[in-house]
């Protein structure tokens, strides 16, 4: 169902008004998107995965309870990452790096195994 003209209306001037009020809020909400966002949070769980397994090989030999907390560190960084993955499927990630699939790895390995195929395939004649 469409907006009516006065809750356009009243929709635009809460827009004006916010630009006006808070124009750093407007830019990064403008900005930020769910691709964004999952990529953002698969970073830093990767980092944390990098700290607990650094915390694990370094203390696991002389502090167990260190080296256990490391792995679990490592554990649910790995979940982490894994749901954001799939938040941001394949699309997500054509968004995030710009590309579709004749730019992407992807795309170079479908033409190149298309090249395998048609230069191995045989006459069936």
């Amino acid at each position: 169902m469409p907006l009516s003209d006065e809750e356009l209306r009243i929709l635009g001037e809460i827009e004006a008004n916010l630009s006006a009020t808070d124009p750093e809020l407007v830019q990064q909400v403008s900005e930020t998107t769910l691709y964004r966002h999952a990529a953002r949070v698969i970073r830093w769980a990767v980092f944390g995965f990098v700290g607990g397994l650094v915390l694990l090989l370094f203390t696991y030999q002389s502090f167990l309870l260190a080296g256990a907390v490391g792995f679990f560190v490592m554990l649910g960084c790995l979940l982490v990452i894994e749901r954001n993955v799939r938040k941001l499927g394949k699309a997500g990630i054509q968004n995030l790096t710009g590309s579709r699939a004749s730019g992407s790895v992807a795309g170079l390995i479908g033409v190149t195994s298309r090249r395998w195929r048609e230069r191995w395939q045989r006459d069936e004649s």
